[in-house]
C-alpha cells in the first residue's frame, strides 16, 4: 500500500542573516495511512520543520516531500491552498481559535471555505462537536472556555472536513495532567474510529507514551523509528 506521507531525501536550509542553518538533512520519512506517529527530539531537531513540510505551510530546500501521492514541490499556491484546506487538518499549541468567533463557527469555518452548504455545515459541526465532549457549548467564546476544552474546539476544527491527515505540533504543551490524558484518550479514539492519520511534534513524554510510532530527530536526520509493542501485537 502506498504510503499517505513521504519525504524523500529532504534537505531544509534557512538563513539567518549570512549563516545558514540545515534544519533537515537529506531525511527519509515515510507514513502509513491510519498510522498514530510521533516525532520527537530536543529543540532544534526539526520535528516542526517536518510538519510545516508535510502541511504545505513551508517548502523544502531540496528533495521531495509527497501527501496521497501528490509532489508538494510540483504544485503552484493555489494547489497547495486547496491540499491544505481539503486535506490536511492542522491543531497548533496555541489552539489559533479565532476569538470573535463561537466554537460553532470556528468548527465551520473551513466548511464554510469549502462551500458546504449552511445546513449541512451545522450537522457536522453538531455532530463533531459531540464527539469530542463540547456539546451544549456551540455558542460559547474562546475567553469563556478552558485550555481542554479551546483545545477540544482546535481537534473539531481538525477533522470536521474528514481530512487525509491530522497534524497536531505540542498539542499537549499547554496542558495540565488530566487534560492531557483525556486529549490523548479522544485523539486515539478518532485515530480507531474514524481511521484518521495523526502525525504529532513532541517532546512531551506523555505523547510519547501513547504513540503507536516513535520517530526520533537529532540535527535533522532520524535517529531512531521503533513501533511500540502494544501496537505491534495488536496489528499480528
Amino acid at each position: 500500500m502506498p504510503a499517505i506521507i513521504e519525504l524523500k531525501r529532504i534537505t531544509k536550509t534557512y538563513r539567518q542573516g549570512a549563516v545558514s542553518v540545515e534544519a533537515l538533512r537529506s531525511l527519509d520519512l515515510s507514513v502509513q495511512a491510519k498510522e498514530f506517529t510521533a516525532l520527537c527530539g530536543p529543540s532544534g531537531s526539526g520535528k516542526t520543520t517536518c510538519l510545516n513540510l508535510i502541511g504545505a505551510l513551508d517548502r523544502s530546500t531540496s528533495g521531495e516531500t509527497w501527501v496521497e501521492g501528490r509532489r508538494l514541490e510540483s504544485l503552484d499556491r493555489a494547489e497547495l491552498s486547496k491540499l491544505r484546506r481539503d486535506r490536511i487538518g492542522f491543531i497548533f499549541q496555541s489552539y489559533n481559535l479565532i476569538p470573535v468567533l463561537s466554537v460553532l463557527e470556528n468548527t465551520e469555518f473551513i466548511l464554510d471555505l469549502q462551500g458546504v452548504k449552511a445546513d449541512l455545515r451545522k450537522e457536522r459541526c453538531f455532530a463533531v462537536l459531540k464527539a469530542v465532549g463540547l456539546q451544549g457549548l456551540e455558542s460559547r467564546f474562546p475567553e469563556d472556555l478552558s485550555g481542554g476544552q479551546q483545545q477540544r474546539v482546535a481537534i473539531a476544527r481538525a477533522i470536521v472536513h474528514e481530512p487525509a491527515v491530522v497534524l497536531a505540533d505540542e498539542p499537549t504543551a499547554n496542558l495540565d495532567s488530566v487534560n492531557a490524558a483525556a486529549l490523548l484518550d479522544l485523539m486515539e479514539e478518532l485515530n480507531r474510529s474514524r481511521g484518521v492519520t495523526f502525525v504529532f511534534s513532541t517532546h512531551d513524554e506523555r505523547v510519547m507514551r501513547r504513540a503507536h510510532r516513535l520517530v526520533t530527530l537529532k540535527d535533522g536526520r532520524t535517529e531512531r523509528d521503533r513501533t511500540s509493542v502494544a501496537e505491534t501485537s495488536a496489528t499480528q
